[in-house]
């Protein structure tokens, strides 16, 4: 791929369980307007699958029937020529897969948001559904682009189990550049909200969330790391994670919304 391997020395090497990922931090590339971060493994001429493992993710996108938002599969995310639109593909510019979920756009049965937002899935083509038991971390870099209000840019979503359709987590950025972390009091609902961090609209962050030893979530935002303990009642239930731009407004406008732009984002398990 376009400068990949020249440039491997300027990038830090991850190697997980969902695949080797290249990204470059962001002090490694040449910041631009609006703080864009031009990555020197970010090939800006190819789909997001050119420049990402998308091997274990499945898209969803704003769109389809009510109530049915339209899904995209991992073998269709892959490559160079993956699949891309309007709601998700490769900024020009700097090589970041981008996310758009405007306020109106197609949501699911149980939620009242738009959303373009990748899940994990296992390399079989099987949707992922993972213990609470070992380690298990989603690392990703990004901007918010723009937001109208709050985004979700990435969860810890409950999977089998149980009957229960809620996150065990969501990481949110608002509009004011707080950066918060809700975690859900029970499968049967409640929310209690963290604020974990400020960065200002268009600036590129980076989180890692993941849970460990079967009772622990592991929250690190630019460096700093808080940890929150997992109630019993979740104990049941497996887990899966999220990651992409889940809005948390909505009206009748198809021009406001919130855009996310990731330059890394990796899953691993242990």
């Amino acid at each position: 791929m376009r400068m990949r391997t020249l440039l491997t020395s300027l990038a830090t090497v991850v190697a997980v369980t969902g695949g080797l990922a290249l990204t470059a931090p962001a002090a490694s590339g040449s910041t631009g307007a609006a703080g864009v971060v031009a990555s020197p493994l970010a090939d800006p001429s190819v789909a997001p699958g050119g420049n990402f493992d998308l091997s274990v993710w499945q898209l969803q996108e704003p769109i389809g029937s009510p109530g049915s938002p339209t899904t995209i599969s991992s073998s269709r995310l892959q490559g160079a020529n993956g699949f891309q639109d309007s709601y998700f593909y490769t900024d020009t510019r700097d090589g970041a897969m981008t996310f758009w979920a405007p306020e109106k756009g197609v949501t699911t049965p149980n939620s009242n948001y738009a959303r373009s937002e990748l899940r994990e899935m296992n390399r079989s083509g099987s949707a992922a559904d993972w213990s609470l038991s070992g380690t298990h971390t989603m690392k990703a870099t990004l901007r918010v682009v723009s937001v109208t209000s709050n985004v979700c840019v990435g969860q810890i979503h409950l999977g089998t189990g149980g009957t229960s359709t809620k996150p065990l987590l969501e990481l949110y950025y608002r509009s004011s550049g707080d950066i918060v972390l809700g975690t859900e009091n029970s499968p049967s609902g409640g929310q209690t909200l963290h604020t974990v961090g400020n960065v200002s609209v268009g600036k590129t962050w980076s989180y890692t969330i993941g849970v460990s030893g079967g009772n622990t979530i592991n929250l690190t935002v630019n460096g700093s790391t808080t940890h929150y303990a997992i109630p019993s009642s979740f104990n049941a239930y497996k887990q899966y994670f999220k990651a992409g731009s889940y809005n948390q407004s909505s009206s009748d406008s198809t021009t406001k919304g919130a855009r996310v732009a990731f330059y890394g984002l990796t899953v691993a398990h242990s």
